[in-house]
């Protein structure tokens, strides 16, 4: 099972980080949105 997601992430590294920035990108835009209602 390791052996496998070792081999996996060997071979997507290039889209590794693009998909990481992404979902960094998704958490920041849901905690704007839930704290947006408390701002106004």
């Amino acid at each position: 099972m390791a052996q496998e997601i070792r081999s996996v992430i060997a071979r997507s590294r290039d889209t590794l980080l693009a998909d990481t920035l992404g979902v960094i990108a998704l958490m920041v835009m849901l905690f704007v949105g839930l704290a947006l209602p408390g701002l106004i």
